[in-house]
């Protein structure tokens, strides 16, 4: 299990999005919204490396990083977390504290009732 930090998921989300990217990339993305400077990127892609979440090949200049994970098996795995962490692993106790403060829109009701629904059916 790679376990990322906030920072770390910002770099990946980039990399999902838009691979390879040079450490000057990056940090000419993220410069403007967190004031990352090329050695925090640096430290943040050494410390992804180790975790094996990110590798690059030597681009000539400069090396070009790409990710080493999916990003549903990312999210999959912080989601597992957070709702153990959070709910006790229990799903249904997530959503029910969702549905008893409002928090979701008719949109996402619409959404959920056909995610069951598909679910329902594979089961099948």
């Amino acid at each position: 299990m790679i376990k990322l930090s906030e920072a770390e998921w910002k770099v990946m989300n980039l990399l999902w999005e838009e691979a390879p990217q040079t450490i000057m990339q990056i940090t000419n993305h993220f410069k403007e919204t967190t004031g990352w400077t090329k050695h925090t990127v640096m430290t943040f892609l050494r410390r992804m490396e180790e975790k094996g979440a990110v590798h690059y090949e030597d681009g000539g200049r400069a090396k070009q990083y790409y990710p080493d994970i999916e990003r549903t098996e990312a999210a999959l795995q912080e989601t597992e977390e957070f709702l153990d962490k959070v709910f006790g692993g229990r799903l249904g106790l997530m959503l029910n504290t969702m549905v008893e403060k409002k928090a979701l829109s008719d949109a996402e009701i619409t959404e959920l009732y056909g995610i069951l629904k598909k679910a329902e059916e594979e089961k099948r």
